[in-house]
Order: structure tokens, then sequence, then C-alpha cells
């Protein structure tokens, strides 16, 4: 019986680091350290200083002090004007500090995350968009499939083991 419960404590002291590692929720990067993490998925925290609007309906979260002058500034956040209904108002976010959790891509010289749903604030994926190359000549109106599968295509006229074609006549009687 000791020696069971000797084991069982054992077995114990060996899984709970594991445990522990495992539910330990992952830290967030500050904007500074997020242009060292290039095609990551991480969630980086900053001070949103202002909003920029563009003409063009792009809204940029400036994370930059006002005296670091825009040359130094290495990382942005960008949300496009195709995902305007999907991020919502983003003025609410100024003077706040936030984490954004996507994937740090190379911008213009500089590191850059697209905010392209408001889930990316609560530590939620970003909008899923399909590859335009891998959809290309598919419209939702045609009746064939968008890639060529063999398996969904018909395997000849009728059925190949009595082809009316080939039928043998049998003798009358």
């Amino acid at each position: 019986m000791r020696l069971r419960c000797l084991h069982c404590l054992v077995l114990l002291f060996a899984i709970a680091p594991l445990t522990a590692l495992a539910g330990s929720p992952k830290s967030c990067v500050t904007a500074d350290e997020a242009s060292k993490f290039l095609n990551k998925n991480i969630c980086v925290t900053a001070h949103i200083y202002d909003v920029v609007a563009l003409p063009d309906g792009t809204r940029f979260l400036d994370v930059c002090t006002p005296q670091t002058p825009d040359e130094g500034c290495r990382f942005t956040i960008v949300s496009l004007w195709e995902d305007r209904e999907d991020v919502g108002e983003l003025r609410k976010y100024r003077d706040m500090n936030v984490q954004i959790r996507g994937i740090v891509r190379p911008m213009h010289g500089r590191a850059g995350m697209v905010l392209s749903n408001a889930r990316q604030f609560n530590g939620g994926p970003p909008k899923f968009k399909p590859n335009p190359l891998l959809a290309r000549g598919f419209n939702a109106q045609q009746e064939r499939p968008p890639i060529y599968d063999p398996n969904l295509r018909s395997q000849g006229s009728g059925r190949a083991f009595m082809n009316r074609r080939d039928q043998e006549t049998r003798p009358v009687k």
C-alpha cells in the first residue's frame, strides 16, 4: 500500500510542472519588441496615442509617442476599409492600453499588424480571408467545382459493364 502511495506521489510531482506550463497564458510583447517576431501570431500590448484615418478609409492605430518621428516608429496597426464593419469604431481606443493578437508582417520598412476583426482585442483570431489565387476562375453561379477533382466527374456515359451498343443478340425461340 505504501509503495502504491509513493508511486502516486512521484507521478503527481512529475505531472505538476507540465500542467503548470500548459495552463499558463502566453504573455504579450510590447510594440517595440513586436518587430522581432515577423510572420508570427503573437499578442502585442501597446498604448494607442491616436487613430489616423486616410481618405480611402484605411485607419492606423498610432502606437508611437507624439515625440517620436514617423521614421523612428517601428510598428503600426492597420485596419483596412473592407474590415470596417467587423472592426467597429476605433476612436474609443484612443489614449488606452490595448492587447491585440495577430500576425506581425513587414509593412513598408516597419513591422505591422492588420486589425481585421474586433475579436483580436480579446485574443481572438483575425478574419479569415481566402487566397485569391486558389479561388481563381471560380464563380458561385457556375455549376462546375472550383478545382478539378476526378472523383466529382461522372465516370462515363451509362453503365460500362452493360453498354447497349455492345449487347449480344439472343436467338429467337
